[in-house]
């Protein structure tokens, strides 16, 4: 199945550069680009993409706001693309808020070639890209420093959980693959997907993205100690 994809940025190279990179990929079709926010969110609703690779900062409307307005569309809108984040260090706030919005992840502009072809093919698989480890870090930063309004109430929906999916999330939020949570409880690694679907049909989460935002959230995870 071909990848549909979207390329929001605004400078003009950038997209350039990523598209012809992501074309020339048998399994990935660019579908449409666009140079700010807004006309980000309409290329997404008339192209109907599998992922939107959408910048932080531009102009009109930036990427945190218009990766909300994609990801929560108005009544009548049923597709919703996963979002991937194009990013540098010094807008990781951005990236944080972008996460507890939906979005699937986050890249690193200058990340090489490979791993925007991978984080594309992971995103649209219905993963959350959360590697490399300083990923996981940002977001323990930026969920001990807004404690108080959601750590109560999100401590209150961990109580729905069997023990065993407890375990399991504090193993997502620690940055484990499917795979490496399977050997370390010791189970199959069907088994371990479908408590990871327990997981996020019970809090009501997007993906593994959004479940590492919430350990943190909840008190389940503290900083520092993945």
């Amino acid at each position: 199945m071909t990848i549909r994809v979207i390329i929001v940025d605004d400078q003009a190279m950038v997209r350039a550069g990523f598209a012809a990179l992501l074309a020339a990929q048998p399994d990935i079709d660019v579908v449409g680009e666009a140079p700010d926010g807004r006309r980000g969110v309409e290329a997404a609703r008339s192209a109907h993409p599998d992922v939107v690779l959408m910048d932080v900062r531009m102009p009109e409307l930036d990427g945190l706001a218009a990766a909300r307005e994609i990801l929560r569309p108005p009544a009548g809108v049923t597709h919703r693309p996963k979002v991937l984040m194009l990013t540098t260090f010094d807008v990781d706030d951005y990236v944080y808020e972008a996460l507890r919005a939906g979005a699937s992840g986050f890249l690193l502009k200058d990340a090489p070639p490979a791993d925007l072809i991978a984080a594309v093919r992971v995103v649209a698989a219905g993963e959350a890209l959360l590697a490399p480890s300083v990923t996981r870090r940002l977001i323990a930063d930026f969920a001990a420093s807004r404690p108080a309004p959601r750590r109560d109430t999100a401590a209150l929906r961990l109580n729905g959980l069997t023990p065993r999916e407890t375990e399991v999330l504090e193993l997502i939020a620690r940055g484990l693959s499917n795979q490496e949570i399977a050997e370390s409880l010791v189970l199959a690694e069907q088994t371990v997907k479908t408590h990871i679907g327990r997981v996020l049909a019970k809090l009501d989460l997007r993906d593994r993205a959004q479940a590492v935002v919430f350990a943190y959230e909840s008190g389940l995870v503290t900083p520092g100690s993945a």
